[in-house]
């Protein structure tokens, strides 16, 4: 495992996007493309501490690159396989308050967030899942599941359904 940054969380200023009775949350998202990287900056600024994993090193330039994961980044980053129980152990998996898998498979968020449910006893396990039929199996074996496919398609709808009552 190889942390490109390492943060230094001694002390942490509150900013604006928290309230002062809010603590700060220990994030842990797996998988660095457009959505992780986009939850960790968010979470970033609004004073969590977030620890970002991806198996590609170039994973974290791009989000760099893309104006997202910017110098301004207090969090870690950590080049690693997310379903590896000794990267997320290595990564604070077992001290984390919150768990998002959003890497480029299904198959991987299944079973990056069971480990961090299960293994780790993450209290908010969150996974995207682009199957709607895997997504409503593993929302009734008590896994937290956003489907983009199903989300995307009501959204559209509603947009649609909107323009046509104008």
């Amino acid at each position: 495992m190889e942390i490109l940054a390492r943060a230094h969380h001694t002390h942490r200023e509150r900013p604006a996007g928290r309230p002062y009775n809010q603590p700060a949350l220990r994030l842990l998202i797996v998988g660095c493309g457009r959505v992780g990287s986009q939850i960790a900056a968010d979470m970033d600024r609004a004073g969590h501490e977030v620890v970002i994993v991806d198996r590609d090193p170039n994973a974290f330039s791009r989000a760099s690159n893309r104006g997202v994961l910017t110098r301004d980044f207090k969090g870690d980053q950590v080049v690693g396989n997310g379903t590896d129980v000794d990267i997320l152990r290595r990564a604070g998996a077992e001290h984390a308050d919150g768990f998002v898998a959003v890497t480029e498979g299904d198959n991987r968020h299944i079973m990056a967030s069971q480990i961090a449910k299960n293994v780790f006893k993450v209290p908010h396990v969150v996974a995207r899942i682009y199957d709607p039929e895997r997504a409503e199996a593993y929302e009734k074996l008590g896994l937290h599941t956003i489907c983009p496919t199903l989300e995307g398609a009501r959204h559209i709808q509603k947009v649609l359904l909107e323009r046509e009552n104008r």
